[in-house]
């Protein structure tokens, strides 16, 4: 789905952000239960996923800040359907290996967490952070979830 950046290349884009090393990105259903838990272990969580228009890589990153998910930085692939930098909310970096990210957004996503539609196995939606990956499409497919900083 990265067309063009090596393995060692997304390592380093999504290994940047400082977290707590006790914070940990749960995804849970509607009804509150756990479907799956990732470390921030320091550093950042990018959800990715394949546009849904082009099929281009596109990626929200995100750090844990007051116990909640705060949006950190966004890659994607191009100016295509519905992409691109909106005026005051960050500021637009050419990204290694082609694309673009916009930086410094720094968006606290509600207290509750960010909700998502997960996208069956073509839309590829996938959480990576420096302890490992989720593949969400796998778990929920087609479902409704809450990404969030898991309560302590």
């Amino acid at each position: 789905m990265w067309r063009g950046l090596g393995r060692p290349a997304l390592a380093a884009l999504f290994l940047a952000m400082p977290a707590q090393a006790d914070d940990v990105l749960q995804v849970v259903s509607t009804d509150g239960a756990p479907i799956a838990e990732l470390p921030f272990a320091g550093a950042e969580i990018c959800l990715s996923w394949a546009h849904s228009v082009t099929g281009g890589a596109v990626a929200d990153c995100f750090a844990a800040r007051d116990n909640r998910l705060t949006l950190v930085r966004s890659y994607l692939h191009d100016y295509a359907a519905g992409l691109g930098e909106v005026a005051g909310r960050g500021r637009v970096v050419p990204a290694q290996g082609g694309g673009y990210w916009i930086v410094a957004i720094d968006e606290a996503m509600p207290p509750g967490g960010l909700p998502l539609r997960v996208g069956p196995a073509r839309v590829g939606h996938e959480l990576t952070g420096a302890a490992g990956q989720v593949d969400l499409s796998a778990l929920a497919a087609n479902r409704l979830v809450t990404l969030r900083v898991r309560p302590d």
